[in-house]
C-alpha cells in the first residue's frame, strides 16, 4: 500500500474532484485493485475505487488504536471548534456533496440537498454536544464516601454505512463517535463510496488528527468485518444495513464482547383510520413510501387501511403515484430515481411476481422501464390474503401494498405481527387515539400524522429486529461512551471542626 499524491487517486464528476482512494492515518493511500463504481441512472462506470482489504483494514485499525490516547484527551471546547470548522467546510462544499451523491447513488438531485442538510444538521448537533456531556455526584447510601460518575470513550470504532443514505449515515454515526472521544474506522458502502470520500476529506481539511478518522473502501466486506471485529482493540462496532447481517456482526462481536449498536432492518406499518384526513394521508404515504426510490429501512411497508375509507385513499394515493416522475436524478422534476444496481432491480422484479402469484391485485406499475439505466415503475397492490411469506419481508423498493382491516384493534395487531419494530406511522385526527395507538405499536419511532421523523435532536432505533441503540438526539453520543462509577472516601467531620 502506498501513499497517494496529491495528484494521483481522483476522480472528476461535475467539475468536483473526489479522492477515491483510502483514508488511513492521515494520508490518502491506493490499495492492491481497484473497483467500479456505477451511476444507477445509466449503467455507466463512473470512478474506479481503491479496494481495501483486511490488511488494509487492520492498517487502518492499527491508525485507530494509535490515535485514541490523544484524541480521548482533547479538551472538549477543541473538540468542538474542530466540529465547527468541519461543518462550516461542509456547507461550503454542499453542491459537489450532493452531485456526487446523485451520480452514484441516483437519487434525485432534490432529495440528494436534503440529505446533505439534514447530515449537516446532525454534525452541527454532535458539535453542540460535545463541550455538554456531564456525569453525577451523590451522596454514599451509607455515608462515609462519595458516588461520582463519569464518562470515558469505548474506544477505537468500528463504522459501517449503507449505500442508501451515503452521507446522512456516516455523519450520524461518526458524529457521535468523534464527540465522544472515539477514534473510528469507517466502511462505506461499495455502491456509493465516494461520498464518504467526500465527508472524510472535509474532516481532514478541518484539521482532525491522523488515525482519528479513517475510511476503507471494499468489496470484500464480510473479510474485512471479521478481521476488525476479531482483533481485541476494537470496542464498538455501528451498522446499519440488513437484519441478516446485522445478526453475523453481534456473533462476532460476542467473543470479544465488543459493544454494539444496530440499525437493521423494518417492516414500517402505515396505518389510515377512518378519521383520518385522507387527502395528507395519501401525500404523506406518497414520501414515506417512495422516496429514495422506496429504498429505506423507514419506509412505509406495509399501508393499513380502515375498510371505511380504504377505497377513497386508494384511489387518491394510487392517483398521485401515477404521476410520480421517474428518471436521471438531474433530470428537473424527477422525482423518483433509479433501483440502485441491475441486480436489484432483478430482485424488485421478482417481489412483483410473487405479490402476483397471491392473487394481489395490480393497481399500477408492476414493470421495469425500459432505456438506460435500472428504473422500475412506481407500483401499488392490494393484498387480500396477508398469510403469505412475501407479506412478512421488507420490501426495500417502490413496491406499496395495501391491506384493508375493520377496526382500530385490527390495525393495531396487524401492524406488530412482524418481526421487526423499526418506524411506524399513524393518522388519525384524534390525538387521545393517536397517543394511544402510538404507545400500542411494537416500533422505536412512530409518526403521528407525517411521513418522515428523521430528527438531529430525536433517538432514531428500533426493536425486535430492527436493532439496538439509537442514533441521534443526547442518546446518540452515549452510545459510545461507558460509564465509570468513583467512590471516594470521605471524612464527614472535616471543616466541622
Amino acid at each position: 500500500m502506498t501513499t497517494l499524491t496529491s495528484t494521483e487517486g481522483r476522480v472528476n464528476l461535475r467539475g468536483h474532484s473526489v479522492p477515491v482512494g483510502l483514508y488511513i492515518d492521515g494520508v490518502w493511500r491506493n490499495a492492491p485493485s481497484t473497483f467500479d463504481v456505477i451511476n444507477p441512472s445509466t449503467g455507466t462506470v463512473v470512478a474506479q475505487v481503491a479496494d481495501g482489504g483486511a490488511a488494509e483494514a487492520l492498517s487502518a485499525l492499527d491508525a485507530a488504536a494509535g490515535a485514541q490516547e490523544a484524541w480521548r484527551r482533547v479538551a472538549p471546547r477543541e473538540r468542538a471548534n474542530l466540529f465547527h470548522r468541519a461543518h462550516s467546510l461542509l456547507l461550503s462544499r454542499a453542491d459537489a456533496i450532493a452531485e456526487t451523491m446523485t451520480i452514484e447513488s441516483g437519487k434525485p438531485l432534490a432529495e440528494a440537498r436534503s440529505e446533505f442538510q439534514l447530515s449537516a444538521d446532525f454534525f452541527l448537533w454532535y458539535a453542540e454536544q460535545v463541550a455538554h456531556l456531564h456525569g453525577t455526584y451523590a451522596s454514599g447510601s451509607p455515608g462515609g464516601y462519595r458516588v461520582v460518575t463519569t464518562y470515558q470513550p469505548v474506544g477505537p470504532s468500528l463504522l459501517i454505512t449503507p449505500w442508501n443514505f451515503p452521507l446522512l449515515m456516516i455523519a450520524r454515526k461518526a458524529g457521535a463517535a468523534l464527540a465522544a472521544g472515539c477514534t473510528v474506522v469507517v466502511k462505506s458502502a461499495k455502491e456509493t463510496p465516494l461520498t464518504c470520500s467526500l465527508f472524510v476529506e472535509t474532516l481532514h481539511d478541518a484539521g482532525f488528527q491522523p488515525g482519528v478518522v479513517n475510511l476503507l473502501h471494499t468489496t470484500r466486506s464480510a473479510d474485512v468485518s471479521a478481521a476488525v471485529m476479531a482483533d481485541p482493540r476494537l470496542r464498538k462496532v455501528s451498522f446499519t444495513g440488513s437484519t441478516g447481517v446485522g445478526s453475523t456482526l453481534l456473533q462476532q462481536a460476542a467473543p470479544g464482547i465488543v459493544n454494539a449498536s444496530m440499525e437493521l432492518g423494518g417492516d414500517g406499518p402505515f396505518v389510515v383510520l377512518e378519521d383520518a384526513d385522507i387527502d395528507l394521508a395519501a401525500q404523506q404515504a406518497i414520501i414515506s413510501k417512495f422516496r429514495n426510490a422506496g429504498q429505506a429501512c423507514v419506509a412505509a411497508n406495509r399501508i393499513i387501511v380502515h375498510s371505511a375509507v380504504a377505497e377513497e385513499f386508494t384511489r387518491k394515493f394510487v392517483g398521485l403515484t401515477q404521476k410520480l416522475r421517474v428518471g436521471d436524478g438531474f433530470d428537473e422534476g424527477t422525482e423518483v430515481g433509479p433501483i440502485i444496481s441491475a441486480t436489484q432491480r432483478d430482485t424488485v422484479a421478482g417481489l412483483v411476481e410473487s405479490l402476483k402469484a397471491i392473487d394481489a391485485e395490480l393497481l399500477t406499475g408492476g414493470s421495469a422501464v425500459e432505456g438506460g439505466g435500472y428504473f422500475y415503475q412506481p407500483t401499488v397492490f392490494k393484498v387480500n390474503d396477508r398469510d403469505n411469506e412475501v407479506c412478512n419481508q421488507e420490501l426495500f423498493a417502490p413496491i406499496a401494498t395495501i391491506y384493508t382491516v375493520d377496526s382500530t384493534a385490527e390495525a393495531v395487531q396487524v401492524a406488530n405481527d412482524t418481526r421487526y419494530g423499526l418506524a411506524a406511522y399513524v393518522f388519525t385526527r384524534d390525538l387521545s387515539r393517536a397517543l394511544a395507538v402510538s404507545e400500542s405499536l411494537d416500533s422505536g419511532m412512530v409518526g403521528i400524522n407525517r411521513g418522515i421523523m428523521a430528527d438531529p435532536a430525536a433517538a432514531f432505533g428500533g426493536v425486535k429486529a430492527s436493532g439496538l441503540g439509537r442514533e441521534g438526539g443526547h442518546d446518540a453520543i452515549y452510545e459510545y461512551l461507558e460509564p465509570k462509577y468513583l467512590a471516594i472516601t470521605v471524612d464527614e467531620t472535616k471543616g466541622l471542626e
